[in-house]
């Protein structure tokens, strides 16, 4: 497997072999020897696995959680074709604002880490866009936060042939100067401390 360092802090793009034969093939999205050689650490223990199935054009995003707790993520697409998004919101990070996106499908089989504390946004590039994602925090609805993923600050790479399908929720989410005002965004230095001393996982509330 190899491993990209992302243009923002702590992310990676994984890019593993993909074994391919007339029957099909057979990969490993996620191995614990090339994360911990990448970020210096094992991977996050799991509290929660997601699955979201988009049609084209969809948009999720930009979500992050409030930190603490935060939500560290390692995502991949196992059907249909995404350009998945990370932006570093994390207040004192040495990236922060900056963005860098990796088009994820199983053909290539590439996957993302996103630290603790970044933001996290996908298109989805083809119907039936089914995103798996593993988590280290279990969803607690009031800590799920967002920006607007249009925030022309950001910037983001949204490519011009997607007419955007967003939710209510991400059509009226504030844009980063806005959240950073409003004191949402998260600490940097917080996010490290975190994950190098990760809570128990508690049952939410």
């Amino acid at each position: 497997m190899q491993a990209r360092k992302l243009a923002v802090d702590g992310a990676v793009e994984f890019s593993p072999e993909v074994f391919a034969d007339d029957r099909g093939h057979f990969v490993s999205p996620y191995q614990e020897a090339a994360f911990v050689e990448a970020v210096g650490r094992p991977l996050f223990a799991v509290a929660q696995t997601n699955i979201s199935v988009s049609r084209r054009s969809v948009v999720r995003g930009v979500h992050f959680t409030a930190t603490p707790p935060g939500t560290a993520k390692y995502v991949y697409c196992t059907s249909g074709k995404v350009l998945d998004i990370v932006v570093d919101i994390r207040v004192g990070s040495p990236t922060f604002g900056r963005w860098d996106a990796v088009v994820l499908d199983p053909r290539s089989c590439r996957a993302s880490y996103l630290p603790l504390g970044v933001g996290h946004a996908f298109v989805a590039l083809e119907d039936d866009s089914v995103m798996s994602y593993l988590v280290s925090q279990t969803y607690v609805p009031h800590q799920e936060l967002g920006l607007s993923v249009l925030d022309p600050e950001l910037g983001l790479p949204i490519p011009p042939d997607i007419d955007p399908l967003l939710s209510e929720r991400d059509l009226t989410a504030p844009t980063l100067a806005e959240a950073r005002a409003s004191g949402l965004l998260p600490d940097y230095a917080t996010c490290l401390r975190i994950e190098a001393d990760p809570p128990v996982h508690a049952r939410p509330a």
